[in-house]
């Protein structure tokens, strides 16, 4: 038996008044203003680990570039890689790449209107499936996502973990009973739209205009703090590596990351695992086969990864020689042709100030 089901009166309040408010107030998205099945799906797959402010250039920029199924099908991987830049999460555009060939293949260019066989594209799981068959096509599927989770279990003052997938299908499936038939997207959008925008996360919701309030039993019971339960993430496993930043005759050293592992087939720069001190970092790079003119420190930085963080520590250097796997690129094509993680951020930005001081 569904643990929610002796609250489905309670949910069935909550289509009207929602409804009601994302009418008068909903955000002007483009893939809202024009909600081709196309622009929902790239636009779910963007907003999986992004904000919206955040992604909606980034979607504009890839509409632009490669405004239908069969561009993105076509696409050089390259390409791809450079319109993703900064986004994370490379395997999600991957897949987005894969998928589109598949529907160009088996669905002659137009995605499927079929929940089901959505989630057998590469990168659509069941939330995403949900979000394009009910904004796209109308059909009567939850999309339940983390701002989803939030809102239900703050109405229902719900303890169940909102972490495990049963609690996620069950959630789902109670919402299947109270879906508007009429406008189940729309219906989609506000749950997630008010957990985005009003039920904040991590107690801090805006009650006071919230739609729901008056039917919120966290309200009523002052457990907005408390909830939603989720059992705690494991703890990030730490790394420490060494980067730098190579100069030769005014361009700068990239390399391309192993085809596995994290941030795989991606351009970084050239680096090694542990922290090394500086007569440590100039013998590494005469054992690649460089000359090192001058090197200097560029710095500690830290990036977080979903399960990782890199503590790094950066040298910059202007050196002489070749090695394997290494090339010298003008900065200007490297800002413009080459995809490199935000991972590298700290010391990609210092490359003017060190090119400007060896020159």
């Amino acid at each position: 038996m569904n643990p929610f089901e002796q609250d489905l009166p309670l949910l069935g309040q909550i289509p009207e008044p929602l409804l009601r408010w994302y009418d008068t107030g909903n955000r002007v998205l483009p893939w809202r203003t024009d909600p081709q099945p196309y622009y929902v799906w790239l636009s779910e797959i963007m907003l999986q680990q992004t904000r919206v402010e955040a992604a909606t250039p980034y979607f504009e920029r890839f509409i632009t570039s490669l405004p239908t199924i069969a561009d993105l099908a076509a696409a050089p991987e390259e390409q791809l890689l450079k319109l993703w830049e900064g986004l994370g999460y490379y395997n999600r555009v991957r897949n987005l790449q894969k998928a589109a060939r598949v529907v160009m293949d088996e669905y002659g260019g137009q995605l499927p209107a079929d929940f089901e066989a959505l989630q057998t594209l590469p990168g659509i799981g069941r939330y995403s499936a949900g979000a394009i068959s009910s904004i796209a096509f109308g059909i009567a599927v939850p999309a339940v996502d983390g701002n989803v989770l939030r809102v239900l279990s703050r109405v229902l003052a719900s303890e169940a973990d909102i972490a495990r997938e049963e609690i996620k299908r069950s959630m789902g499936a109670a919402l299947v009973q109270i879906l508007p038939a009429t406008r189940p997207g729309d219906f989609n959008q506000a749950l997630m739209e008010l957990g985005a925008m009003v039920c904040l996360p991590n107690g801090a919701p805006h009650c006071e205009v919230c739609p729901l309030a008056a039917l919120c039993r966290a309200k009523a019971g002052v457990l907005t703090a408390q909830l939603p339960r989720k059992a705690p993430k494991k703890a990030r496993r730490i790394e420490q590596h060494t980067f730098f930043l190579l100069f030769q005759n005014g361009r700068v050293g990239v390399q391309k990351r192993p085809p596995a592992g994290l941030l795989r087939g991606l351009w970084g720069l050239p680096g090694t695992p542990g922290h090394l001190a500086p007569d440590e970092a100039e013998q590494a790079l005469v054992s690649l086969g460089f000359t090192v003119a001058a090197s200097q420190s560029a710095g500690k930085a830290k990036h977080i990864f979903t399960h990782v963080e890199w503590q790094m520590q950066g040298y910059a250097a202007t050196v002489a020689g070749q090695c394997d796997g290494i090339v010298f690129v003008d900065p200007q094509q490297l800002a413009d042709d080459y995809c490199l993680p935000s991972a590298f951020r700290a010391y990609t930005g210092q490359i003017s100030k060190f090119l400007g001081a060896a020159t």
